[in-house]
């Protein structure tokens, strides 16, 4: 079958049919449930996290559907907040972990995410949220839709004259509910009533065979929302699954639609694909599909009149580098990820000044603004990430050339080890001194008395370091003219 549609009543998975144990449920989620059933609702798991349980993954949320209204699901729990315009939700608080309570639906509606964005840290150490309940969604929503809503039936419902859904606040039962999800992988509802699987779109099949199929018509679904288009690379690139031809087929033509998505659900979006543990994969995929063009078009744009430069090389080099901290648990931040996205375009704007000016602090902040600009055309980028891609790329001349004493100072700047860590990915791609990012790495270790001993020792031999920002490709001075310090991105 090429075109999933729901039948009237699900193939019901016994408990001895699966492998899908409360062991592996949030303890959070299973309270929930629980809650809702022994109120008189029915409950459910529903979405990413059931598929990842049947291919033996830790998921990384719970959501729960139910047939119980928001107003009743807010009455069952003290620490619940209803939230969103688009589509109406619950969410229960347990500390940092949020349980997502979604009503049935009576017709297809985007869905709000099965995953979400991932937690990530500031350089200063201190937690940054960007869970789409800090949002109340109501960021999705345009607050001057340039194209006008039309009505259906019921006033709950509204979409643009492309089918983009608008707003969806139409309830109904868990029969009609399936249509509001994207994949059939996506579509399976675990019923805590009796431990069972419900499956309407043969999900179940299609997850054992590691196969994105979409519900309903392909081309229609993704005018609905655009966003599953980004949604399928994303689960091609996390689960390896393949996406099916009919699905994969309208994905050329519409992915232009995704200019008409609010810059900030691009950005968060843009955060689940390269900040979840996937982020090399996702780079390959987006860019197979022709999807990075459409969120990051001044990106793609370098690399396709770059190819295989040493800028890609670091690119991807940096993405697998932070995909290992999110295996390891450790912190990531976006500064990062948008330094790692925008070197290309910063150094091709570097590289189209005079070149007596390609190793001025002033051209490199320069052509930091004017890329984070251009990339804002598309996605929302906060200022506490912009600013800091600008202050990462304005230390870099000061790691490059450490200079005495002066250079101890850096080690306290809020940016240093998000700077550190770009010299260090740089050095390894000959874009800078190994020695160099070898002195910051042996000065991090000792102690402060030893410190004061390495700056003068560096000071007194004058050491400069031979490493530059770029790669190769821009001409250095000619030698009657006074040398300026290297830094900054160049291009191959």
């Amino acid at each position: 079958m090429s075109v999933a549609t729901p039948s009237a009543t699900p193939r019901i998975i016994t408990r001895s049919e699966h492998n899908v144990s409360r062991a592996h449920i949030s303890p959070n989620a299973l309270r929930v449930l629980y809650r809702l059933r022994d109120g008189g609702f029915q409950a459910f798991l529903v979405g990413g996290c059931v598929r990842d349980l049947l291919l033996g993954m830790e998921p990384k949320d719970f959501d729960v559907a139910t047939d119980a209204l928001p107003e009743q699901i807010k009455r069952l729990f003290r620490n619940c907040r209803l939230i969103g315009r688009r589509f109406r939700l619950a969410h229960v608080f347990f500390g940092r972990e949020i349980i997502e309570v979604a009503t049935f639906r009576a017709a297809s509606a985007p869905s709000p995410g099965e995953e979400p964005v991932p937690d990530v840290d500031s350089e200063d150490g201190e937690a940054v949220e960007l869970e789409e309940s800090e949002r109340e969604l109501e960021a999705y929503e345009p607050v001057r839709e340039a194209r006008t809503p039309f009505e259906s039936d019921s006033s709950e419902r509204a979409v643009d004259e492309t089918g983009r859904i608008l707003r969806d606040n139409v309830y109904g039962t868990i029969d009609a509910d399936v249509w509001r999800r994207d994949f059939t992988c996506n579509s399976l509802y675990y019923n805590i009533a009796d431990f069972s699987i419900w499956d309407y779109v043969n999900g179940a099949q299609d997850v054992a065979a590691r196969t994105l199929r979409m519900i309903g018509d392909p081309e229609t679904r993704f005018r609905e929302d655009p966003v599953r288009m980004l949604r399928a690379a994303r689960f091609e690139a996390k689960l390896g699954f393949s996406i099916e031809p009919n699905t994969a087929a309208p994905i050329g033509e519409l992915r232009e639609s995704l200019a008409g998505v609010p810059q900030a659900r691009l950005f968060d979006e843009t955060l689940k694909l390269f900040l979840g543990g996937h982020g090399a994969s996702s780079f390959r995929v987006l860019r197979a599909r022709g999807l990075l063009a459409s969120i990051l078009p001044t990106v793609d744009a370098y690399l396709a009149s770059h190819p295989g430069s040493t800028v890609e090389k670091l690119l991807l080099q940096g993405l697998e580098n932070t995909d290992a901290r999110v295996r390891a648990d450790k912190p990531v931040t976006p500064t990062f990820l948008f330094a790692l996205l925008l070197y290309g375009p910063i150094a091709g704007i570097i590289e189209g000044t005079p070149p007596e000016h390609w190793h001025e602090l002033a051209t490199i902040l320069d052509a930091c603004d004017q890329a984070v600009r251009e990339a804002q055309a598309r996605i929302s980028i906060p200022k506490r990430f912009s600013l800091g891609v600008r202050e990462m790329f304005a230390l870099q001349p000061r790691l490059e050339h450490p200079r005495g004493r002066r250079a101890l100072r850096s080690l306290e700047h809020p940016r240093f080890r998000a700077a550190y860590d770009l010299l260090l990915l740089r050095a390894q791609l000959g874009l800078a001194s190994q020695e160099t990012a070898d002195w910051w790495t042996r000065l991090q270790e000792v102690s402060p008395e030893q410190r004061g001993e390495m700056a003068d020792a560096r000071a007194g031999d004058g050491s400069r370091g031979p490493g530059s920002a770029g790669g190769s490709g821009a001409p250095r001075p000619r030698s009657g003219r006074r040398r300026r310090r290297r830094s900054g991105p160049r291009s191959t």
